[in-house]
């Protein structure tokens, strides 16, 4: 009874573990849940130089999993004239991931002349990776209101998931903050 006690304890806390963080979320006061029933997207303009050549093709896949957790929430897509409109916002940076050398692993010395020998501490490259942080703010398209916003952070997976299954997963946590649903 005891193992399968600590057994459904730790199957709980690796459930909630996950590498995106939710933040900044908040709704309007004054948003009128009653009358919003459809909605569709803003217009995403991206250029330059930077933008890499799958980005079309990922805002497809996240366009999707949000309509796929609007449309949980009871909303229904439309093209023109949505009763609400949604803006995504994303920026990435690329990181490095680096670590501390340290005398048992990254020991030698180094020879300065006059028999003189040091040893320093220095950071040193592991690896590289992107992160990236997602703002969507849901807007009341007849007053041009925002009635929320909802950001999250975490890492992008460095190989495209075709299926949207990833995206698919963030977004759900997100929109759980989500207070509104179509009547």
């Amino acid at each position: 009874m005891k193992k399968l006690i600590l057994l459904l304890l730790i199957a709980v806390m690796f459930s909630q573990c996950s590498s995106v963080r939710i933040f900044n979320t908040e709704a309007a006061t004054d948003a009128e849940p009653a009358h919003y029933k459809t909605f569709g997207f803003y217009e995403v303009k991206a250029s330059g130089d930077t933008i890499p050549r799958t980005f079309d093709e990922r805002m497809a896949i996240l366009k999707k999993a949000i309509q796929a957790e609007m449309e949980k929430k009871g909303y229904r897509f439309v093209s023109s004239s949505p009763d609400l409109l949604v803006n995504i916002g994303i920026a990435v940076k690329q990181e490095v991931q680096t670590r501390q050398t340290n005398w048992q692993n990254d020991g030698r010395f180094t020879y300065m002349g006059q028999r003189n020998y040091s040893w320093k501490s220095e950071e040193i490259e592991v690896g590289r990776y992107r992160e990236g942080t997602l703002t969507l703010h849901i807007i009341e398209a007849a007053r041009h209101k925002m009635i929320w916003k909802g950001s999250m952070e975490g890492v992008i997976p460095e190989k495209s998931d075709p299926t949207g299954k990833t995206a698919g997963q963030a977004l759900q946590k997100l929109f759980a903050e989500y207070p509104f649903t179509a009547n």
